[in-house]
């Protein structure tokens, strides 16, 4: 069986601490490959490598850091199939969904061919008598990336592209779920010509993030994942004097006006709801339709759609719409957070509890599930599901919808569907959400914009990509300059007075 090391120094190796983690095949229930989880001395001499090479990395011209982004570009378009490949092997998703994964992350690095514009400081020539001031951006030294089993290559990708253009040095811990892709990313950077130790990719699980967290030469931590897992790497990392960066979970809320056009409200559910299987923290997982008539059109027209909808694994090709969730342990919670809604109430009007595939009955499928009349007190509508689950939540008026959103502890991203510009301009200006999508499903900002959610689903000042991340991974230094200015007489300087 096929085991997954780390990569160390330009190179693939061995992990050393004797323990291992299965990973799956989570179409089928196999145990596919077994995946080091390293020691924090492990961890600690990946750290003392990375900063040994970063010195020299940092002081790159970063005209040549943003060569080796050029380089990857190429090198990413190039192998695009072989990473959708193994990147659905290991996580589930389909083919299409897997080459999205790769594509997002491969725009953000697309971004960072422009690292020298984002790294300019800026000049004041004679702020004061003979005084120049200027300011320039420096790298961090070692950083590090906690990434989720999601989006293995994406978010990965998000990390390291604007870290390592920035002149760092980057640990990355990728999910334990699936880490070939990121042990993948780390080659094909290295046949792009970033020096040998730039980038460590180190498997593990608690133990190694706590290390990552203790270890002092690590400067910044970012990560994205659930909520309190987010709250605790913010706190440790902020206790350690590090900057952290730190995303959570969500509950995204789509309002469907009655003006909207139900036929591209109901498309765009479908979508932003079931595909990838719900995992997604930009998933619409609740539906909230303003007044029951909207609400009757709105699952009228989405039943079909839905009922339509292919679940199978990615080797079906573009006959699958989603495959199955990542381990058998998500499974059993969202069926039993589905149970719950059942139990409390709510109406399941599609019920994808007891579906399963022919010659793939160990696999981890959920089928669809839709629920009417949900209300704010029920579990299915306050927790995370990250599942094929939608909820539908009746508003009474269009302020009742806002204040839902409003009011969830959750605040990743939110949509409205409508025809009306104030309403719409209305919704954007007063929600208090991070991203917000106007007729837009998964407002998921480009690479050139930020990306970042707010209150619990999201730690700290500055977001992912865009030009936040140049900020997150750099320092700002000040200097004030003066020189003075004098004739020269009998072969001696004088100096002129100053003041």
């Amino acid at each position: 069986m096929q085991e997954i090391g780390h990569y160390i120094g330009g190179k693939q190796v061995a992990g050393t601490s004797g323990r291992f983690a299965d990973v799956f095949n989570p179409a089928t229930g196999e145990v596919q490959a077994k995946v080091a989880l390293a020691s924090k001395a492990e961890l600690d001499a990946a750290i003392a490598a990375a900063a040994e090479a970063q010195v020299a990395w940092g002081a790159t011209n970063p005209q040549r850091r943003a060569r080796v982004m050029m380089k990857l570009v190429s090198l990413l378009n190039r192998d695009m199939d072989k990473l959708a490949e193994a990147l659905s092997r290991e996580h589930g998703k389909t083919l299409p969904d897997a080459k999205g994964d790769v594509q997002r992350g491969l725009e953000v690095i697309e971004y960072c061919i422009g690292a020298p514009q984002m790294l300019k400081g800026e000049f004041t020539d004679s702020a004061g008598p003979g005084i120049d001031m200027y300011s320039m951006r420096q790298p961090l030294g070692v950083v590090a990336g906690i990434t989720p089993f999601n989006f293995p290559a994406m978010i990965p990708l998000w990390k390291m592209g604007p870290a390592l253009s920035a002149g760092n040095a980057m640990i990355l811990k990728p999910s334990e779920r699936d880490p070939s892709v990121p042990m993948m990313l780390a080659a094909l950077c290295t046949e792009a010509g970033l020096p040998d130790g730039i980038l460590q990719v180190i498997n593990g699980d608690k133990e190694a993030v706590d290390a990552i967290l203790d270890n002092p030469t690590v400067q910044a931590v970012g990560f994205v994942g659930s909520t309190p897992i987010a709250h605790y790497i913010y706190h440790r990392a902020a206790e350690n004097g590090k900057r952290a960066q730190c995303f959570g979970g969500a509950k995204n809320h789509m309002i469907i006006m009655p003006d909207a056009d139900m036929d591209q409200a109901a498309d765009a559910l479908v979508g932003a709801g079931f595909g990838a299987a719900g995992e997604r923290c930009m998933a619409i997982s609740v539906a909230v339709p303003v007044g029951d008539e909207t609400a009757d059109r709105l699952i009228e027209k989405l039943l079909p759609r839905i009922e339509k909808l292919k679940v199978g694994p990615y080797t079906a090709g573009d006959d699958v719409d989603y495959g199955p969730v990542v381990t058998a342990a998500a499974k059993a919670n969202i069926l039993r957070l589905v149970d719950s809604g059942v139990e409390q109430g709510a109406e399941l009007v599609v019920d994808g509890r007891d579906f399963s595939l022919q010659g793939y009955e160990d696999g981890y499928f959920v089928g669809p599930c839709l629920f009417d009349k949900v209300t704010p007190d029920m579990e299915i509508y306050r927790k995370e599901i990250f599942g094929p689950v939608l909820s539908t939540v009746r508003a009474g008026s269009y302020e009742e919808a806002l204040g839902l959103a409003m009011d969830h502890e959750y605040g990743n991203g939110t949509a409205i569907f409508t025809r009306d510009g104030d309403t719409a301009r209305d919704f954007a200006s007063r929600i208090n959400i991070g991203m917000v999508g106007i007729n837009v499903p998964i407002p998921v900002p480009l690479a050139y914009h930020t990306f970042g959610g707010w209150k619990k689903s999201g730690f700290g000042d500055l977001n992912q990509h865009g030009p936040d991340a140049f900020r997150f991974y750099t320092r700002t230094k000040t200097v004030t300059s003066r020189w003075p200015s004098g004739l020269k007489e009998g072969g001696e300087f004088h100096f002129k007075a100053m003041d």
